[in-house]
């Protein structure tokens, strides 16, 4: 039996708290918001999208960063096995579109629950309002937690602190001081899963959700990204389940090297697009363009299209001419849009970057500096795309690091 300190109370630590005590160990949970898990409360809109319900193959396929390094945890691990977790300590879960598993009663605070209840169950002692102030490390082995109330020594740490997405829920980077105190390089940190500010803001048509497009983006002339899905026009720009995606692949990339495109009708050839339009005049050639095109886009979103293929929204369908429509239909295949900034940590619903993977033993999830130190969850160089896969990052990276501990 060992001595463990757990740092941090979200998902990764929690799982891993739970993961020692069950290994016979003496875990002690350290955290310094008035309760766990409090990014877990807000995480899929307050439901908690808890994993997503796929092979560990499927779940490689979208993680952004760290896919090699996560093989390991992914199969040791996997997202069948926190569903198993969950049902076994009291947590009825349902798989909804695109596969991810959510609880049954769509309250994210019955998933914090059900983790505190598995770590009670198996002896882990919880301390809350307890800030961590340092990792003591003697002759480059871990010795003990030093808190802003006690001092606690242990043979084994593991920081769980999460990164520096959504900073209200108690995520200010505490892990990555740890971190480069014990020798650790740290990845610079970008915000990941955000909104995407641009220079040219549809304000009028802030608020609408545009369905079945796609999003396309270039960095000078290769293709980076491009998916079919959902954009939110918001007021800074754009975003919604594309965006976020999208963010997740430019974070770390200058954005004026970007250039970006919304293919309003990608079911339509130009041909096909033509065609309609044709149609679409011929049968109201006495109304106005901006009426017209009421079939093919939302109303508060067709001046601004009208106006990038330079035709008035107060031209009638019949004096449109060939070269008007041949500017329209490429404007409606390829509205572009001029990347700005993304939006910052505070929006963000992960960070990309952190402790660098090669310092750290993906077995184990112990460092390769430090004996007795280990990493889990979101203070790591891993991230990935939305549907559950961040969360299930978390869980199997945490379940490792405190199963390696015996």
């Amino acid at each position: 039996m060992k001595n463990v300190i757990i740092v941090g109370g979200g998902a990764s630590g929690l799982m891993a708290a739970y993961a020692s005590a069950a290994r016979g160990n003496k875990v002690i949970l350290l955290e310094k918001n008035e309760k766990l898990g409090k990014k877990i409360y807000i995480t899929g809109k307050g439901r908690c999208n808890l994993t997503n319900d796929c092979s560990p193959e499927e779940f490689l396929q979208n993680v952004v960063r760290g896919k090699k390094f996560l093989t390991g945890s992914a199969y040791s691990f996997p997202a069948e096995k926190t569903i198993r977790f969950m049902e076994e300590h009291g947590l009825n879960v349902k798989v909804e579109r695109g596969n991810r598993v959510f609880p049954v009663s769509d309250h994210a605070s019955d998933v914090t629950a059900t983790l505190e209840r598995a770590c009670r169950n198996v002896g882990v002692s919880f301390k809350l309002n307890e800030p961590v102030t340092d990792v003591l490390i003697e002759e480059n082995t871990v010795t003990g937690i030093q808190t802003a109330l006690n001092s606690y020594r242990c043979e084994a740490a593991i920081i769980a602190t999460g990164g520096i997405s959504y900073p209200a829920t108690g995520s200010t980077g505490d892990g990555y001081r740890f971190a480069r105190k014990a020798g650790h390089r740290i990845i610079d940190t970008v915000p990941s899963l955000v909104g995407l500010e641009t220079f040219d803001v549809l304000s009028s048509a802030q608020g609408v959700t545009l369905k079945n497009v796609v999003l396309t983006a270039k960095r000078f002339d290769k293709v980076i990204f491009s998916a079919l899905g959902e954009v939110l026009i918001t007021h800074y720009g754009i975003s919604g389940p594309l965006v976020l995606s999208l963010s997740a692949e430019i974070n770390r990339i200058p954005l004026k090297e970007l250039t970006l495109a919304i293919d309003f009708k990608p079911a339509l050839s130009e041909k096909e697009l033509d065609s309609r339009l044709i149609r679409d005049f011929t049968e109201r050639k006495n109304e106005q363009m901006k009426n017209v095109m009421r079939g093919l886009l939302p109303a508060s979103l067709i001046p601004y299209v009208l106006k990038s293929a330079q035709t008035q929204g107060e031209v009638k369908a019949n004096s449109v001419t060939r070269e008007m429509r041949t500017n329209l239909i490429r404007t409606l295949k390829k509205f572009v849009l001029t990347p700005k900034a993304l939006r910052g940590f505070s929006e963000a619903v992960v960070t990309s970057g952190g402790v660098d993977l090669s310092e750290v033993n993906p077995k184990t999830m112990e460092s390769k500096k430090i004996k007795g130190l280990y990493f889990c969850g979101e203070v790591l160089d891993v991230d990935a795309y939305t549907g559950g896969f961040n969360l299930q990052i978390a869980f199997s990276t945490g379940y490792l690091a405190g199963n390696a501990i015996s």
